[in-house]
């Protein structure tokens, strides 16, 4: 009897804190599930998994990557919040405060390095840009993502229409025998609002024509100097996305310290 006096007239568990992480984390294991998901029927879809060696043949980023490994943080992380929050139990909150607040020191350090060495960033980001170039064919996701890049940014090539040289399919040299020579891929192309359906072919032998020439079908500019033209005109939104992160990172490692709190105070008393 005076264990039970114990647990309701002295320290508790408190529900609230207890079923808001368990509420919030079971969102975010659904949400991980659901990427991961995503990622292993894409990887599925193309034979990865049934040929794993064929993951080192990518030369180029594979999106899917993407999916796969935010995906499997976000269900690991969902689940110990949700199992720690659900039976009290400590190692799992502990695990779990643990490793959401590795993953936001290291985003603050990613920002900090990405603020302190900018000019190596931009050379990396132009050596992954031309890298995904000579790849473009290779991978449909990858293909898709740069033709969505190059279309949202209105760019063409890490630096400009010139960067698809490095393609085998779009190069300039007499050796090439794909009718894709000199030319750029449609997402290049100024879209003609009078057009409903895309011509995939707009970008041939654009390149043979002179610099003003190419400025009336494609887009000229670089992807990566639209990439910092966007960010400097989205400063406000980017930051207040980022901030938003932080703060819910924050708040669930609060919420799992408070609730690990609680349950040592409850045990002590038994």
């Amino acid at each position: 009897m005076s264990r039970k006096h114990h647990h309701f007239k002295g320290a508790e568990v408190s529900c609230c804190v207890k079923y808001f992480l368990f509420g919030f984390n079971i969102l975010f294991w659904l949400l991980g599930a659901a990427f991961l998901a995503i990622g292993l029927w894409a990887w599925a879809e193309k034979g990865v998994l049934s040929n794993l060696s064929s993951i080192t043949d990518l030369g180029g980023f594979d999106p899917v990557w993407l999916f796969i490994v935010v995906g499997g943080v976000m269900f690991i992380l969902g689940f110990a919040g949700c199992i720690g929050a659900l039976r009290e139990n400590t190692f799992l909150l502990k695990f779990f405060s643990v490793f959401l607040g590795l993953i936001f020191f290291l985003e603050l350090t990613a920002g900090i390095l990405a603020f302190v060495f900018k000019d190596w960033i931009k050379d990396q980001l132009n050596f992954f840009i031309n890298n995904n170039v000579k790849a473009y064919r290779d991978d449909i996701d990858l293909q898709n993502l740069i033709d969505f890049a190059q279309e949202y940014w209105s760019c063409c090539g890490a630096h400009g229409p010139d960067d698809w040289n490095l393609n085998i399919y779009f190069n300039c040299t007499d050796k090439n025998p794909s009718r894709e020579r000199c030319g750029v891929p449609f997402s290049c192309c100024v879209k003609d609002p009078a057009e409903d359906v895309i011509n995939t072919q707009c970008g041939y032998d654009v390149r043979l024509q002179g610099e003003l020439d190419r400025q009336q079908y494609i887009y000229t500019k670089g992807c990566v100097g639209q990439f910092e033209k966007w960010l400097q005109d989205n400063l406000i939104i980017v930051a207040g996305i980022f901030v938003g992160i932080a703060l819910l990172q924050i708040f669930g490692i609060c919420l799992a310290q408070n609730l690990v709190s609680d349950v040592k105070a409850v045990k002590a008393n038994w």
